[in-house]
């Protein structure tokens, strides 16, 4: 803001250099002797002369009547800026709006071929100077203008309303009027005139005898009437200038495909959230969905024709027409101009056509080269799925190889045709069911079966009915396997290792996972309120001491209480929930059992519900079942004909 003292001191400054302003009466038989004898007095150039008319002069007639102009004169008044008040109240006012250009006042002639003397003038603008009587007045006599009416002349320079007015006449000779000649070049695509100056008593050329002279040349097009109307107010005499261009043809553009995914294979590398580069995700895959759009046909344009300067006509070519180039499992749109999915998968751009493949392969193994790989759809690997990489498909899964300690996720099914060695990480879920020909140290969860033709070795497996081992080498040695309806293998536990193997049957393994869950929240949330509690207690018993707590400790306090509340609620929900699950799991119909068709070893574990028995002597051919609360064994049982079938619906043998 600008200070108001030193605006103050600035107005002061201004009204004192008012005062000291020197006027003078000044008189002349014209306005421009009176104002050139004001100059001269006061010292200064006739530009810096400001007056005002205390009385017009008259000519008279015959030496008769004859009378001086009268002039109040003084000097114009350059007040600086340099001060410091006056640069902020600048600066302020720059921010109330556009910079205004300082431009002066300006006055222009124009003799037309009737003989009149026409005058304009132009207001300044910014900090431009007025238009000056004095030169108006001088420019007239320098054209010989005749009959002058200089109040007339003064009228029109102070009002500068910008139109031409009569002032006055001239003795026209029309051999000296200004001459305007025409050049059409370029294959007449340009125009260029070339102007003479008028003579004593020569005409200027009016607009509209400009317009008539470009027809008589047949200069029909393109002509820059702006450019004419500021050339007849300022003209450049004897230059050649450019006053009409032609207008080229302008072909339309073919019609071309514009494409809402990327159409090359090239890795596309992200930055994470800790500002590293994860090769891992290199971005390969072009996911898309059902009825998503994949490319749109954007339309040819028409052809624009154009003209030469003369008005001859230029022909322009219309776009070409393309078709939509659809592929398979696409299709176009009731508009008829946009391709969309039929399924979820790849877009891929195959022989110029829109594809949506429903599976993607990968030829080798998943590793850097290739980054994790996430489709909306099936993913075939050729070769093996390395460490730490992962793979998540919409569809099923199928793995040549053998999957180390990486993530496998899909909504189907997953096939490993080596096995997992899952050296204790790695997780891998199933939406419907895995086959693989071993397991080992591995996580696995399942919607509906795990089949398994070697064996599950040190593995934590859930599945949500069946887990079947069936094969030469068929066993199940260590780690817990949890399923619905039916564990079941050639032999279970291991007759020389102390590994623990549990065999878990009879419930839904999601609600029992979720019940395990809020018992070990349950733990921790008792934990958190008995300390609480203590602390809580220890503030209460100060406060009775003290009858009041330091600020700091009581705001403590309060939050303690607060967060006794959130827990106590969080202890009620979780009470709820489990009662609700313990329900669901009484309820189930589920028959369970665990066998195995040629030996259960000592030391394995038995749950069937929630009946545990720990398996002391070795049985042979047998079958866990649960009769009565108690478990016993019976004959042993083939599985169930559908763990018996393969991916394909064949057998696995």
């Amino acid at each position: 803001m600008v200070d108001f003292a030193q605006l103050q001191e600035t107005l002061t400054e201004r009204l004192e250099q008012d005062r000291a302003v020197h006027i003078i009466d000044v008189s002349g038989p014209t306005l421009e002797a009176a104002l050139a004898d004001a100059a001269a007095l006061l010292d200064a150039p006739i530009r810096h002369i400001e007056y005002e008319i205390m009385e017009k002069g008259s000519p008279g007639m015959l030496g008769m009547g004859k009378k001086d102009w009268v002039i109040q004169a003084y000097q114009k008044v350059i007040v600086s800026t340099k001060k410091q008040g006056i640069g902020l109240l600048e600066e302020e006012l720059a921010d109330q709006g556009p910079v205004v250009e300082d431009r002066d006042g300006e006055v222009f002639l124009h003799f037309t071929a009737e003989g009149d003397a026409l005058l304009k003038a132009t207001a300044p603008s910014g900090n431009g100077r007025k238009a000056s009587e004095v030169y108006a007045i001088q420019s007239l006599n320098d054209r010989k203008a005749l009959e002058v009416n200089q109040n007339q002349v003064v009228k029109i320079v102070r009002e500068a309303a910008g139109e031409y007015v009569k002032v006055g006449t001239y003795e026209r000779h029309s051999y000296n009027d200004s001459v305007v000649r025409i050049e059409i070049s370029d294959g007449e695509m340009q125009a260029f005139m070339q102007v003479t100056p008028p003579g004593e008593g020569g005409a200027d050329i009016a607009f509209e005898a400009y317009i008539s002279a470009f027809k008589s040349s047949k200069l029909v097009h393109g002509v820059k009437e702006d450019l004419l109307r500021d050339f007849i107010d300022k003209p450049e005499y004897n230059d050649k200038i450019l006053i009409a261009e032609g207008t080229k043809a302008k072909d339309g553009k073919d019609a071309y495909i514009q494409y809402y995914f990327e159409t090359d294979q090239n890795v596309r590398l992200k930055e994470g959230s800790n500002g590293k580069i994860d090769f891992k995700e290199l971005n390969i895959i072009q996911n898309v969905t059902e009825n998503q759009p994949l490319a749109k046909k954007i339309p040819a344009e028409q052809g624009v024709p154009g003209s030469t300067v003369t008005g001859k006509w230029l022909p322009a070519t219309n776009g070409k027409d393309i078709s939509l180039p659809v592929g398979n499992n696409t299709h176009v749109n009731d508009e008829g101009d946009t391709i969309l999915a039929d399924i979820n998968g790849q877009a891929l751009v195959i022989s110029g056509l829109v594809n949506v493949e429903p599976v993607y392969t990968v030829n080798g193994d998943v590793n850097l080269k290739t980054g994790n790989v996430v489709f909306l759809g099936t993913v075939i690997v050729s070769g093996n799925v390395e460490d730490g990489f992962s793979v998540k498909a919409s569809g099923n899964i199928e793995i040549h190889g053998t999957v180390a300690k990486a993530d496998l996720d899909a909504e189907g099914d997953i096939i490993i045709n080596q096995g997992v060695n899952g050296k204790g990480g790695g997780h891998i879920y199933a939406g419907k069911s895995l086959w693989a020909r071993f397991i080992e140290n591995a996580n696995i969860r399942a919607g509906d079966m795990v089949i398994v033709s070697d064996g599950i070795i040190n593995s934590y497996v859930d599945a949500q009915n069946r887990i079947v081992c069936q094969g030469k080498r068929a066993a199940i040695m260590g780690g817990k396997l949890r399923a619905g309806e039916e564990i079941n293998a050639k032999t279970l536990g291991n007759p020389t290792s102390g590994t623990e193997t549990i065999c878990e049957v009879g419930f839904d393994p999601k609600s029992k996972e979720e019940l395990e869950k809020l018992q070990t929240e349950k733990a921790n949330i008792e934990k958190q309120l008995e300390t609480l509690n203590r602390d809580i207690l220890s503030l209460v018993n100060l406060k009775k001491q003290r009858k009041t707590l330091p600020e700091d400790k009581e705001a403590s306090l309060q939050e303690m209480l607060n967060n006794k509340n959130v827990l106590i609620t969080e202890q009620q929900k979780n009470a709820e929930r489990a009662l609700e699950i313990q329900a669901l799991l009484a309820s189930l119909k589920i028959r369970g059992k665990v066998s195995a068709s040629a030996k259960v070893y000592p030391g394995v574990k038995v749950v069937i519900r929630d009946v545990r028995d720990d398996v002391r002597t070795e049985y042979k051919a047998a079958t866990f079942v649960l009769e009565n609360g108690l478990i016993k064994v019976s004959k042993y049982e083939e599985p169930n004909e559908a763990a018996k079938k393969g991916p394909d619906g064949h057998t696995t043998d």
